[in-house]
């Protein structure tokens, strides 16, 4: 039997879906990326999802690198609950099930064009130095909170400044005023003073807790700004625990970088450059 979901909204784009994992590597989920994709059965949708492996096997890529099987509960007739597969694609992945789909529709040559410029964008990034590095994941952060932000806001908090220190008390088991003591950078923000590793393990905090956000909105829940809040240190404590658990350094103990300016300046006008090799955002309107 087929499991369809509801779409998402029409005018959703690859960006608004996409997800970073806790080792900070980028993925899709397939059932999210198939109503945008404009397939309505799960079947139809599999089938392309055949072909893609088929050309990642030939390709010489491992499958399982690229389309990992995880469950997903989805409601089904009547309200039921039910189990499902889902898939967690990997870039390239999304790549070979655009090339793989139905290419009358138009969101078909969408994702053709964004997922390739996705895959240039990549090979772009693993030339640039620790600088220009820092500083595009820097920029991605700064996005990816706007949109935490907004769904908090959807969320009814009013209090960000006490909504963004319940994510940074669980993270770093700290207030954001105690983590600028510790790492002495007076009244800097946390994030501009941070390296790599540090950014990574935010924009992990960042995009799990806008996604649990929106998973309860999308239910229908009444969170409220205490429950967003709840929600923020919730996530952040299981960053924080993840790093602990693989050994890593927590990120209070992290030393501060150069300021984010700083590096903007010595850099020019290298990023504009790079990422005018990804203009497509892959927007459906």
């Amino acid at each position: 039997m087929d499991n369809n979901l509801t779409p998402i909204s029409p005018n959703i784009n690859f960006e608004d879906i996409k997800k970073i994992d806790q080792d900070g590597f980028e993925y899709w989920e397939a059932r999210e990326l198939m109503v945008i994709l404009e397939y309505t059965k799960w079947s139809n949708f599999e089938n392309v999802i055949e072909k893609a492996k088929s050309a990642c096997t030939l390709s010489g890529q491992n499958v399982a690198d690229h389309f990992a099987d995880i469950g997903k509960v989805i409601k089904g007739g009547k309200g039921a609950i039910q189990s499902v597969l889902d898939y967690k694609l990997s870039r390239y992945a999304c790549y070979l099930i655009a090339q793989n789909g139905d290419p009358t529709k138009p969101s078909i040559a969408l994702a053709q064009t964004y997922f390739a410029a996705q895959t240039r964008k990549q090979e772009l990034f693993e030339n640039l130095t620790d600088d220009e590095k820092r500083l595009l994941t820097r920029d991605e952060v700064t996005n990816h909170n706007k949109k935490l932000f907004k769904t908090a806001q959807d969320s009814g908090v009013r209090n960000f400044g006490k909504f963004n220190d319940a994510g940074y008390k669980g993270l770093y088991g700290r207030t954001s005023q105690q983590i600028q003591q510790q790492k002495r950078i007076g009244k800097d923000k946390i994030l501009d003073r941070a390296g790599a590793t540090e950014l990574a393990a935010n924009l992990f905090r960042i995009t799990q807790t806008d996604e649990q956000l929106q998973t309860k909105l999308h239910q229908g829940e009444i969170i409220g700004e205490s429950g967003a809040s709840k929600t923020h240190f919730i996530v952040g404590g299981k960053v924080r625990k993840a790093i602990k658990d693989i050994g890593g350094t927590m990120p209070e103990e992290l030393p501060a970088q150069e300021h984010i300016d700083e590096v903007k300046k010595r850099i020019g006008e290298k990023k504009p450059s790079m990422l005018s090799d990804s203009n497509s955002n892959g927007r459906l309107n």
